[in-house]
């Protein structure tokens, strides 16, 4: 079994040295191989993770069978990011190891994890849905016409914003809102541009 090891400091004065020597141990103890070890070091909660990012990219291209973690706070960028990754791991058939929480999913305790935590995904998938439903009905009521383009809507943004913010690509994305990777792609751009306007007014009031 091929384990990736993850760790991360928030600042560049901490070290990492006391994750790697656990996971390290850990894994030895278990029998697994050591596939890569990801380590971001200085990384606030909302700031890039270029080691997270590739250790994502690959546990999706098969290249891992486990990824092993100190805590869950130094893996998941919030809550929500948590139960994507989770949910990702399940469909791609990755297992999750928690060190100190002392969560494996490979277990049969950890199976039901997956299983709520896939419950957990699926609601919120729903409420994804229903937002930009609401947002469709709403635009009916007024008398708009009706389109794809018409479903970048405030709620549909915010999701948007919020799934990319957490380094999901832009399929997975689409897969997730049930839109297409076009329209998410579209809405990217749409955000960007309101962002560079609203620093130019700034900039221009200031």
């Amino acid at each position: 079994m091929k384990v990736a090891i993850y760790c991360r400091v928030s600042t560049e004065s901490q070290s990492v040295d006391m994750q790697l020597s656990d996971l390290r141990t850990y894994a030895k103890q278990r029998g697994f191989e050591i596939y890569r070890e990801y380590c971001d070091i200085g990384s606030g909660s909302k700031d890039s993770r270029p080691q997270l990012d590739a250790l994502m990219d690959d546990a999706r291209k098969g290249r891992v069978d486990i990824v092993l973690v100190w805590k869950f706070d130094r893996f998941a960028r919030s809550t929500r990011h948590l139960i994507n990754a989770l949910h990702e791991f399940n469909h791609l058939g990755v297992d999750f190891i928690s060190y100190t929480e002392n969560v494996d999913t490979s277990s049969p305790t950890g199976k039901v994890l997956f299983t709520i935590i896939s419950a957990m995904a699926e609601f919120e998938r729903d409420l994804i849905k229903e937002r930009v439903k609401a947002g469709l009905e709403h635009a009916k009521n007024k008398g708009i016409k009706l389109g794809r383009p018409l479903r970048m809507n405030e709620s549909f943004i915010e999701w948007v914003r919020e799934l990319r913010s957490e380094g999901l690509s832009i399929r997975a994305i689409a897969k997730r809102l049930n839109a297409s990777p076009a329209l998410v792609h579209k809405t990217l751009n749409k955000s960007q541009i309101e962002i560079l306007n609203s620093q130019r007014l700034k900039e221009a009031s200031g």
